[in-house]
């Protein structure tokens, strides 16, 4: 029977989400506690990939176990085996086709910014210490809206079969004393988030021109777009999934 498991996850302490040699990952540490508890060989899939120190307040699995489960019994099982910056937020059962990754409708990224450091959210939020032009910031996120290729804010040397990516929203909002950078898209590249976030921010420090930021999309050039932003103010936020692949 296949699950799907909800979980979030602060980052920090983790090199990404996939299992690597010499380095401790998110998916490791699922994949050993899971078998703990089970008791037999398995595999589980990621909904996708994020990068050493990247935070998600939801990510999704997928894993074929042979018993029915209990889901609220293994829930709390499952919870308290598991370190406390990884959380599973829910189980549910799905169709035996249902895939974390590719069933995904779309994902959602927040990108959080504080002006001033504060010892209470080190490696949670990135200090940036410019003022903060929203109205700016908007006009400029608002200009990566749609279908586009965005090779140039991808990591170079991505394995893809192209870069074409559709952005469903894009903005900027001050929270409190946070400001927080929101996109959703159907899919996205390695890197794009934080090549994204740091080019919009170098538009509010008028080191790239409002006008640039179509002629970076249509060059394809990741050496045109700006700095990449550091990992800690990133969340993976929110994944969709059409309703059917899951068991009433």
């Amino acid at each position: 029977m296949r699950y799907f498991f909800e979980i979030s996850y602060k980052g920090t302490n983790y090199h990404g989400w996939q299992i690597q040699q010499n380095a401790v990952s998110v998916q490791q540490v699922l994949y050993e506690k899971l078998k703990l508890l089970l008791n037999e060989e398995i595999e589980l899939t990621g909904s996708g990939r994020t990068d050493t120190g990247v935070h998600a307040k939801q990510q999704f699995f997928h894993s074929d176990i042979n018993s029915d489960l209990e889901v609220n019994d293994f829930k709390f099982h499952f919870n308290a085996v598991l370190p406390k910056d990884i959380l599973i937020r829910s189980i549910q059962k799905v169709i035996p086709e249902a895939h974390a990754r590719f069933d995904a409708l779309s994902r959602a990224y927040e990108y959080l910014i504080i002006k001033q450091k504060d010892p209470f959210r080190q490696n949670e939020a990135y200090v940036y210490p410019w003022d903060v032009n929203l109205d700016l910031l908007n006009e400029a996120a608002a200009i990566l809206i749609g279908k586009h290729n965005f090779e140039s804010f991808s990591k170079v040397k991505t394995q893809v079969n192209h870069f074409n990516c559709e952005i469903y929203n894009a903005g900027w909002q001050q929270v409190d004393d946070t400001v927080v950078f929101h996109v959703k898209a159907d899919r996205f590249l390695r890197g794009m988030v934080r090549a994204i976030t740091g080019t919009l921010l170098m538009v509010n420090e008028g080191k790239i021109k409002l006008t640039e930021i179509r002629e970076i999309l249509e060059s394809r050039d990741r050496t045109k777009a700006g700095r990449s932003v550091p990992s800690e103010g990133l969340y993976l936020s929110e994944i969709t999934y059409p309703n059917h692949i899951f068991e009433n």
